[in-house]
């Protein structure tokens, strides 16, 4: 049965209770097992990933109390997250009028305050930024500063509100400052708030139990992360995952974790590293405090959410076969599925080192690829007019995708499920 988002995050944040039957007393018990640690979940672009971290934070409200002092506005948080909307706290100042030169100006909330103002972190906050991008390539942060508006009005701009970018050379000289570009903008902003993660973690872990002081985040039950490295390579999006997965792991605190991606890579990088056991000096690490999940929209708008076994991989192109069966077995093929049966073709021509993915077609006597084939599969992926994507497909164009998949699979020797 389908659910809402709102119920897909009271699932996520709610206890399970489940009753079981012990043996050696015949008699049925009711045992409550807590939330996981850590709950990853996989789930497309379009699917509500982001929205499900505002419905989380809708069903965690602040704590009620004082909030005359910034901690104690900071203690009042339940949900720290990370998502498209934490990038709407940093926007460009585009003022071409007066020739500006381009800074990202930062719309500051508590935690921003905290981790730049009175944690002092600015200079983490570059070195986990350099470590995705460029070495070079340098933000700073504004001191406060006085200036005159557009009325001629003296305007006080605080400091940590606006960075500037260079490029930094040799004996200290540094290009002027230049516009880095979305994806740099990007990480730069995830370099904010994993560096205010480390703090929290550590701050957080620093508790002595005999002796406990109260902390900014006395409240704080759930960090909500989603997909901080759609604008990363493959090697910085392998590190980001191992340094997040480590930080994380290193947290002592009742802090649970909701992690979303629409990146196999990432997801299974961040599998590898929370599904094993491990005990160091730095943190002992439980592989059953992890769980992860395939979040799917239905045809009807509602979602579903699948549990996978720890130690089952996930991966897209194999996902995509299963689901081109299910629908060629159901009889529910629709024009969408040559995409999807191309966007397989194509990842598997460049796994095996083909140039085309048209070489992974059935051949013709003289060793060519099929061209009906070819040109069903590129006519069908490729609609100019949206109309076309709702139209029936006909019997023979059904059985040549059914086709297709039998013959990628047989003959390029894909895993299948044996059956008993």
């Amino acid at each position: 049965m389908g659910k809402t988002l709102k119920e897909i995050a009271q699932h996520l944040s709610t206890p399970k209770t489940f009753r079981k039957t012990v043996p050696e007393r015949t008699k049925v018990i009711e045992e409550t097992k807590p939330v996981p640690k850590v709950q990853l979940i996989y789930a497309f672009n379009g699917t509500g990933k982001t929205r499900l971290s505002r419905e989380l934070k809708e069903l965690l409200p602040p704590t009620t109390g004082d909030e005359d002092t910034l901690h104690s506005e900071l203690a009042s948080k339940r949900v720290l997250y990370f998502s498209a909307f934490t990038e709407d706290l940093f926007y460009w100042d585009n003022d071409l009028a007066f020739d500006a030169e381009p800074k990202l100006l930062i719309h500051p909330n508590s935690f921003t305050r905290w981790v730049l103002e009175e944690q002092g972190q600015d200079r983490n906050i570059v070195t986990n930024f350099q470590r995705y991008t460029n070495d070079k390539l340098t933000p700073r942060f504004n001191e406060e500063y006085k200036r005159k508006d557009k009325d001629d009005h003296e305007v006080t701009i605080k400091a940590f509100s606006e960075v500037t970018f260079s490029l930094e050379g040799g004996n200290d000289e540094y290009t002027e400052n230049l516009k880095i570009s979305k994806g740099e903008e990007s990480n730069f902003i995830w370099s904010i708030f994993y560096t205010l993660l480390e703090q929290t973690i550590f701050t957080l872990n620093d508790v002595q139990p005999d002796y406990p002081e109260p902390t900014p985040f006395d409240n704080l039950e759930y960090v909500f992360i989603d997909d901080p490295v759609s604008s990363l390579d493959d090697n910085h999006l392998i590190q980001l995952a191992v340094d997040l997965a480590q930080l994380v792991k290193s947290n002592n605190s009742s802090v649970n974790f909701i992690i979303t991606t629409h990146s196999p890579l990432f997801f299974n990088v961040l599998c590898n590293e929370f599904g094993s056991d491990e005990k160091t000096e730095r943190y002992s690490w439980k592989s059953k405090w992890f769980s992860k999940s395939r979040l799917e929209k239905n045809n009807d708008g509602s979602l579903h959410l699948t549990e996978q076994p720890n130690d089952s991989p996930f991966a897209y192109h194999l996902y995509l076969i299963s689901q081109l069966e299910e629908a060629i077995n159901s009889g529910q093929v629709e024009k969408y599925h040559f995409n999807l049966l191309r966007n397989i073709l194509e990842k598997t021509a460049t796994f095996l080192g083909y140039k085309r993915w048209e070489h992974l077609l059935p051949k013709t006597d003289d060793g060519l690829p099929n061209p009906y084939a070819k040109r069903i599969v590129n006519f069908s992926s490729h609609s100019k007019h949206s109309a076309e994507e709702v139209a029936p497909l006909k019997p023979e164009e059904k059985k040549v995708l059914e086709e297709l998949i039998k013959h990628v699979v047989e003959h390029y020797r894909f895993w299948q499920e044996k059956t008993k």
